[in-house]
């Protein structure tokens, strides 16, 4: 210890000026923060209480503590590095106590070795994890009416969003057509004002509206020519985001003239809140601090943290952990690595991380070739004349000039490179480049190009596609198609060419290919939902950057995520395919995650005074795992041509299963979990250092389980089981007096059994159970099965099972 007090020491000395590249660290220090302060420090009395509760944030006390904390980074900063040679961005002060500043390497050097100082780590990038589904769900005659109906659903609960802003003016968030929204007395925050119109953000629905980019702006990460100094969504991704939580019901959703149905948040009648980590911190203390109740994250790191040794222990999870602490539900997106496993960015046991799920709608086209042949794809167009066949012609054929191939004119985004007099009137062949993938080039654009050509219509064609690559269809307000398979877009080139005659220099003789587009117009419903989409993060969950196995299963719930219609910002610029437009259809975790959030904000207008985790229970425990038609789940996966099949669906895929909004508001049973078994699975989860866990808790390890498969999770996880090996769980009765007969199963390569076999509970009883797990047979795989408690007076609780069985 005192070599590495001397190093410091000598390096302090040495570094007289910063020398490398400024970057943001984010830096915690001794002391508690707000949440957790017991006193101890003269002149301020303790704020802490014992329970999961709120804590008045706006008391005397609470503010001047706050107020000290911030002094106190502001001197140690200016005792150890020149004035002018650093940047503070933030102090955090009411979830984590610290600090986030632009310094270079070495400064942070300096702090690290600092007394005081408990952790310096450099800052990393977050991603955005980028309607129907209130039916699919069952939510206007299953949930809403229990809460009062769909125009008081949610009534009063509060949904912070952190993510890319808000477009306030968007019918989903708008007031002149709803009862008067009455203050909510618990809520604290303020709304920023837009600089250019000069109002401010909030009408009543959006209660509170304010900016974090300091980090971005530091980082030169922000563009003003498209991001706002302000909660204004430039994106598009949060104002998606915040309706499919709780946007108004029954918004028309109208394109080009066409309705596409009726948009409607999860919990229409709540209220809404609404980079870098250092950013996405600061956000969540404020929104915290301001009294949210519900926060939904559909951001997540871009892989797991390499600063720290474990996944569960960094800023932004400690973070989250104070915001449990405090009373506030955390849904999360599960991340879009998937198909492939240990591709979550969402680890922790006090998170409900969100997988995404395919709903029953889905959208198809299909392109009928002169020749007879009938090729399918994807468009949200209208059909060409149905009783009229039209000319092929294909882009890189009536270029203006062969010198601007340079442009890839076949991507078909310049209509000013094609002669218009060779397109009008007849239907136009692009190809689908990497441009679209990269984003360079846009469908929506190709339908401007062919429109403003006078085509009837267009057609793209994929004739190279790369694992993981997905296709949605796009409103489009001329007839167009994309042929997204491969073998179908050589059959179309093939046709095309037998029936396009050239010269010796490969000019067009004449155009005597023709074909006619369908209409893609109206979904297809399928019963085979829902399905776990394609690109949905897969489990195991790991508990360190080396991809070690962790006891603890994610995701957590699956949830619609893909093809999701809700708002969008005219001033979006994440989609080109909705650049102006006032809604979107997208897909994603980032889709999902707000589905649970307005979910749980319903749960918590029913059951005021749970706990996030009783509320994360009920939605677990209530999951069913069949689609509509009664068969098992199916996740998509990859075959081994890369093509797309249907593969029965494991808990690594959906976690607990698909989310029951109805039968989560009455789950009988409850898993309940407070702060103290947080800390315990921490402390019992090997390879987490116990004094990292007191720098970022303010709390020693007196907190213990055994092994952290005993955390009072809706699931079971024991990723290396040797002979046998017995957990706990605990139950709360949150009905009428009940018996619940236990039943166990599990595949043949693991033993089980659930003690007792039955048990009687009265209301608001606890009771113990146990489960014994033991390796009959070492298949090198996981094995899945569940605990099933079931009622005498109806209720059905289940909880998933997976464990990997080794001899030693």
């Amino acid at each position: 210890m005192k070599v590495v007090q001397l190093l410091c020491s000598i390096l302090v000395l040495l570094v007289l000026l910063p020398t490398g590249k400024p970057e943001i660290y984010i830096v915690t220090v001794d002391g508690e923060p707000v949440i957790s302060y017991r006193g101890g420090v003269p002149g301020f009395d303790p704020i802490a209480v014992d329970t999961d509760e709120k804590i008045d944030t706006t008391s005397q006390l609470v503010t001047s503590y706050a107020q000290h904390l911030e002094e106190k980074h502001d001197m140690l900063l200016g005792s150890l590095l020149d004035h002018g040679t650093y940047k503070k961005l933030y102090s955090y002060r009411h979830l984590i106590n610290g600090f986030a500043v632009h310094i270079s390497p070495e400064q942070a050097e300096t702090l690290r070795c600092a007394p005081g100082v408990k952790s310096v780590e450099r800052d990393w990038k977050v991603r955005r994890l980028t309607t129907h589904t209130p039916q699919f769900l069952g939510l206007p005659t299953g949930v809403w009416p229990t809460g009062g109906g769909f125009d008081r659903a949610g009534e009063n609960i509060v949904i912070g969003f952190v993510d890319s802003g808000i477009y306030p003016h968007h019918p989903s968030f708008a007031t002149y057509n709803t009862d008067p929204y009455e203050p909510v007395p618990q809520y604290r925050g303020k709304c920023e004002v837009d600089p250019d119109t000069k109002k401010d953000f909030c009408n009543g629905k959006i209660i509170g509206a304010q900016h974090f980019a300091e980090a971005a702006i530091a980082a030169g990460a922000f563009n003003p020519s498209i991001d706002f100094a302000s909660p204004m969504d430039g994106d598009g991704h949060g104002s998606h985001i915040a309706a499919i939580a709780a946007g108004n019901n029954g918004i028309p959703v109208r394109m080009h003239d066409h309705e596409f149905g009726k948009a409607s948040g999860m919990a229409p009648r709540a209220r809404l809140f609404g980079g870098f980590i250092a950013d996405v911190v600061a956000a969540i203390d404020q929104a915290v601090h301001d009294g949210v109740d519900i926060l939904n994250l559909s951001v997540g790191p871009n892989s797991p943290p390499a600063t720290t040794k474990t996944t569960f222990l960094n800023p932004f999870d400690a973070t989250l952990l104070a915001a449990v602490k405090a009373g506030v539900f955390v849904a999360q997106a599960a991340g879009n690595g998937g198909p492939f496993p240990k591709t979550l960015v969402s680890y922790s046991p006090w998170i409900t991380s969100v997988a995404a799920a395919i709903d029953d709608r889905r959208y198809k086209n299909h392109l009928t070739l002169g020749n007879g042949k009938i090729l399918p794809g994807i468009g949200l167009s209208p059909s060409t004349n149905p009783n009229q066949t039209y000319t092929l012609v294909a882009a890189n054929d009536v270029l203006l000039d062969s010198s601007v191939m340079k442009y890839s004119p076949s991507d078909c985004q310049r209509p000013e490179l094609l002669n218009k007099n060779l397109v009008k009137g007849n239907i136009l062949l692009c190809g689908y480049s990497f441009n679209f993938v990269a984003g360079t080039a846009s469908i929506k654009k190709v339908s401007e190009a062919a429109k403003s050509l006078g085509a009837i219509g267009f057609v793209l064609a994929v004739e190279n596609v790369s694992p993981g690559t997905k296709f949605d269809p796009v409103p489009v307000g001329i007839p167009g198609i994309l042929i997204t398979e491969v073998s179908k877009s050589m059959d179309l080139i093939d046709y095309y060419n037998i029936s396009t005659p050239r010269d010796w220099t490969a000019r067009v003789k004449s155009f005597n290919a023709t074909g006619s587009i369908g209409d893609g117009l109206m979904p297809i419903l399928h019963k085979s939902a829902p399905q776990v989409a394609l690109f949905s993060a897969r489990g195991p969950n790991i508990k360190d950057f080396s991809f070690q196995d962790a006891d603890l299963l994610k995701p957590d719930i699956l949830a619609p995520g893909s093809l999701i219609w809700a708002a969008w910002s005219p001033n979006g610029t994440d989609e080109p395919n909705y650049v102006g437009e006032g809604f979107a259809m997208i897909s994603g975790t980032s889709m999902a995650a707000p589905h649970i959030a307005g979910i749980a904000a319903l749960v918590k207008q029913k059951h005021p005074h749970w706990s996030p985790a009783a509320i994360r229970s009920a939605l677990m425990t209530t999951a069913t795992l069949q689609d509509r038609a009664g068969s098992p789940l199916q996740a998509q996966q990859y075959s081994e041509t890369e093509a797309m099949k249907l593969v029965t669906a494991t808990p690594f895929d959906y976690g607990s299963g698909h989310v029951n909004p109805r039968a989560a508001l009455d789950p009988g049973l409850i898993f309940d979990a407070g702060y103290e078994d947080y800390l315990g699975f921490l402390c019992t989860t090997p390879g987490i250092d116990s004094h990292a866990i007191k720098n970022y808790t303010n709390s020693p390890c007196n907190y213990t389980m055994s092994h952290p498969s005993n955390f009072n999770n809706p699931s079971i996880t024991v990723s290396h089981l040797v002979k046998t090996q017995t957990v706990t769980r605990t139950v709360t009765n949150v009905a009428e007096e009940e018996t619940y007969v236990i039943t166990a199963r599990m595949q043949p390569s693991i033993a089980i059994e659930a003690t007792p076999s039955a048990m009687t509970l009265k209301p608001g009883a606890s009771r113990k159970f146990s489960v014994s797990l033991t390796v009959r047979s070492v298949t090198g795989t996981y094995s899945f099965g569940e605990i099933f408690m079931k009622g005498s007076r109806g209720h059905k609780v289940r909880i998933p099972v997976v464990a990997k069985g080794y001899w030693r």
